[in-house]
């Protein structure tokens, strides 16, 4: 039996579309023995979901991993504790992906590197903004060419994440839907230089710098207008630092002092509750480890 940990990750981080992620320190754990049949028992987030069916994300990946190394797969028990909230934009999807390639590596004895993993994840999930992080930890930028998948990770100082989810059916098909076709010249250039600024902040920990270059103008205009509160959320969460949709949505991810931090959780939150709407609260730090054996 083995027992892993693999992270929730915030991707984009405002202007860095689907090139940009960060690992935070909210974790799933998971188990894994060998068995004659495949068995997936879950606690904590998303249990309901998950307990209905043997069939999904971590399962297939553990399965997969199995097939593109050529040994056959009879099953396996996997007993998973999670953290992560669904269908948040914290990455539950790639963490699920890369738990379930990583567990398979190590029960046969690591067969692959990271850079396979890495590359089987991407192809699994799409695209490698969460997957890198939730695979490496810290902060990571990738790029995805013809052959291979860039990618650079940074250290990050200690900072302090509120993250609050606004309890609201947001899946990913209408987040993509939603974004437009082409954009401008000009949004294009705003987000270039600011993605930029945006890793040099956080790895530097400048949160007055960070709060200045977060803002974007190719997805997070269209999807906040599509979030029941979202927009008024985010202009909350401004006002105390930097702020941004984590991932696709629907979570609003803030990047605040310390010593503001419960403040800013009970403004995002009443601003949700207004409109009648529940919310999750999340006080965390970005993570420097990635998935990893416990």
């Amino acid at each position: 039996m083995i027992k892993i940990r693999v992270p929730a990750t915030s991707a984009n981080l405002g202007p860095g579309f689907d090139c940009m992620g960060l690992a935070l320190d909210v974790w799933n754990e998971i188990t894994f023995e060998p068995a004659d049949r495949i068995t997936y028992l879950v606690a904590g987030e998303g249990a309901e979901k998950f307990n209905k069916s043997s069939k999904n994300l971590l399962t297939k990946a553990y399965a997969n991993l199995h097939e593109i190394c050529g040994i056959p797969f009879r099953g396996a028990t996997i007993r998973a504790h999670n953290q992560i909230l669904v269908s948040s934009g914290l990455g539950s999807s790639a963490a699920a992906i890369v738990a379930g390639l990583f567990g398979a590596n190590e029960m046969l004895g690591k067969p692959l590197h990271e850079c396979d993993l890495l590359k089987i994840a991407t192809e699994m999930e799409g695209h490698p903004d969460n997957v890198a992080p939730a695979l490496l930890g810290g902060l990571v930028v990738s790029v995805m060419t013809r052959d291979e998948i860039i990618t650079r990770r940074y250290e990050v100082p200690p900072l302090t994440l509120v993250i609050v989810k606004p309890l609201v059916e947001w899946p990913t098909k209408i987040a993509r839907a939603v974004l437009p076709r082409s954009v401008s010249r000009s949004d294009a250039i705003h987000n270039i230089g600011r993605a930029a600024l945006v890793v040099d902040a956080i790895r530097s920990g400048d949160l007055d710098l960070l709060q200045k270059v977060m803002e974007d103008r190719i997805h997070q205009p269209y999807r906040l207008r599509h979030i029941s509160g979202g927009a008024a959320a985010y202009k909350a969460a401004r006002q105390f630092g930097a702020a941004a949709l984590s991932g696709a949505g629907p979570s609003i991810i803030a990047f605040v002092q310390p010593e503001d931090a419960e403040k800013v959780k009970s403004e995002i939150q009443s601003i949700f509750e207004e409109r009648g709407i529940g919310t999750k609260r999340i006080i965390t730090n970005p993570s420097g480890k990635g998935v990893h054996r416990i």
